[in-house]
């Protein structure tokens, strides 16, 4: 989700926060946002993400006293959306992960260190020193939570394929009808509310779009760590590892492919393999970065088997891995 961002606006303190929660994030835009927050209080900062909010919903953010010297905050929009990515953010440079992360580090440190981490530009929270703070990201026209929920439904609908014409939050006839046709597709049950319509709507159209770069998607019901091999100015190189959520997404290469092929290995914590194939590549049990894929053993590496998923001609792929491995 690097690159250039279209910004969307912010207010806080508007929408009263749930008891007891610290940072309260609500999204009144029309786009499924995940954001993540920094506390700074020297000489380190501890930030975390990603906090997945749904249009038209609140979610708590930080459970503890918002008592740090500042606090930090940066959302973008989920990789189901088609378009540019939106973002909200500021000034300020910390180090975060696509998947979800947690990470320690020094207020001062000028670079990123781990593989898998880059900065992104947070913006302060300016909760006034109050321990209790909810904020709002806001899109332009701005609506207010049940305008945003429709036009989250409207917007994922319209990038799955439905005839939209506008994406506000005004009900009308073609969105009744789409609405009606998804729910019956999916199998719905009548009970089902919207976050499960969300979870459906974002699921589908991630499927259908593939950003640019490489991302893995795990739909299986456990964590999953992924490593990549692909060769690059004629040299196989092997990367990992990312930790995927049950219902999340990595975005493993952020650059428009060029390969005829991108080989995947993804397996569960207890080291059982989901997905994986005859392309040997070196690895190690810790983060790595490892040039060439010959006598790994030699050089103190392990060596295991990667799939090819194909992405000749394409410049973006999305990879989906389920309960059984690689879905089709």
């Amino acid at each position: 989700m690097r690159g250039a961002f279209a910004a969307l606006l912010l207010t806080a303190g508007l929408v009263p926060a749930p008891a007891h929660a610290a940072l309260t994030l609500c999204n009144r835009t029309s786009y499924i946002l995940y954001a993540a927050s920094a506390a700074i209080q020297s000489p380190k900062s501890q930030a975390q993400g990603w906090t997945r909010i749904v249009p038209g919903d609140c979610q708590l953010a930080r459970k503890e006293p918002l008592e740090a010297e500042n606090i930090l905050v940066y959302a973008r929009s989920g990789l189901a959306h088609s378009g540019p990515p939106r973002a909200w953010g500021g000034a300020y440079p910390v180090c975060v992960k696509d998947t979800n992360f947690s990470l320690t580090q020094a207020v001062t440190q000028p670079t990123c260190n781990a593989g898998d981490t880059f900065a992104l530009p947070f913006a302060p929270l300016g909760n006034r020193g109050q321990a209790a703070w909810t904020m709002n990201f806001d899109d332009s026209p701005a609506m207010n939570l049940s305008e945003a929920q429709l036009a989250g439904v409207k917007r994922l609908l319209k990038d799955g394929g439905y005839a939209i014409a506008r994406i506000d939050g005004r009900p009308d006839k073609a969105t009744g009808a789409a609405l009606a046709d998804f729910r019956t597709r999916m199998k719905f049950a009548p009970t089902a509310g919207n976050a499960e319509l969300f979870a459906a709507l974002e699921q589908q159209v991630t499927r259908k779009i593939a950003p640019a770069g490489y991302t893995v998607c795990n739909d299986s019901r456990e964590a999953l760590l992924v490593a990549l091999g692909q060769t690059e100015g004629g040299r196989p190189v092997s990367r990992g590892w990312w930790t995927v959520q049950p219902g999340a997404c990595a975005k493993t290469v952020t650059t428009p492919l060029k390969s005829e092929a991108v080989y995947l290995l993804a397996q569960k914590k207890n080291g059982g393999v989901l997905v994986g194939g005859p392309r040997k590549f070196c690895t190690t049990p810790a983060v790595f970065d490892i040039q060439g894929s010959q006598d790994c053993a030699g050089r103190g590496l392990s060596e295991q088997g990667f799939a090819a998923t194909p992405t000749k001609g394409r410049s973006g792929y999305v990879a989906h891995v389920g309960q059984l491995g690689l879905i089709e």
